[in-house]
């Protein structure tokens, strides 16, 4: 079972204090390639969700089972074969967004994110928390990737929202500019995404420390009591 503090503390390490993209900086190949728009980024964050808390439960469950000398080797493969299910699976129901995406789902299997929580994380603790870690680290990604893409394509085209047409038939892309926007493409570009990602990582930092600052301020300092002669 998993305590109410322990399903807190697993959520707030996984989605802010120990963010896999602004903390961590793990998986900066797919945060920085794929997030031109926010579907792309949001759809990948999804795939790599569901392998990530497989793993980590899968892993959990049989890492008194794995020989300490080869845990790596069987945990590259546990996750390489929960990454060509979600292939397969995008490739028959997403076919076209799985060809927007192309490599980079193949490549969670090298993506430090879910190896790094497997090995550090799943690796040590009941499957329940491991599961939920994966969940959480996932998602701290997720809203990453989200926002990053979300910027780059209103800068970059005006639009929100753009390709959801290849997930749901029938929706289109939201027009936030005016349509002889020009667009930015350095925003679309790899010097945009790592223009932008410092700007979040910078905004987190600043939002932590105001948050440290107020705390200070709270704390009521100690009474000085004096000694009489």
């Amino acid at each position: 079972m998993i305590t109410r503090d322990e399903f807190r503390q697993i959520a707030a390490n996984g989605t802010w204090k120990q963010n896999s993209s602004l903390i961590q900086l793990l998986g900066l190949c797919p945060l920085l390639a794929v997030t031109t728009n926010l579907v792309n980024g949001v759809m990948l964050s999804l795939a790599t969700i569901i392998v990530m808390s497989i793993a980590g439960l899968a892993v959990a469950s049989l890492r008194n089972l794995i020989p300490h000398e080869v845990r790596i080797p069987v945990f590259i493969l546990i996750v390489a074969a929960l990454v060509t299910v979600v292939d397969l699976l995008f490739n028959a129901g997403l076919h076209e967004l799985y060809l927007v995406l192309g490599i980079f789902i193949p490549l969670i299997v090298t993506n430090c994110i879910v190896l790094a929580r497997v090995e550090a994380f799943a690796n040590k603790n009941p499957p329940l928390q491991a599961m939920f870690d994966g969940i959480f680290m996932g998602v701290g990604m997720l809203w990453t990737l989200a926002l990053l893409g979300g910027l780059r394509e209103l800068i970059g085209s005006g639009t929100l929202f753009s390709g959801i047409d290849m997930v749901f038939p029938g929706l289109h892309p939201l027009q936030l500019l005016p349509k002889d926007y020009p667009g930015l493409l350095l925003a679309i570009l790899p010097p945009g995404a790592f223009i932008l990602l410092g700007c979040l990582i910078a905004w987190k930092n600043w939002v932590e420390a105001r948050a440290a600052s107020r705390d200070n301020r709270q704390v009521p300092e100690p009474a000085v009591t004096g000694s009489g002669h």
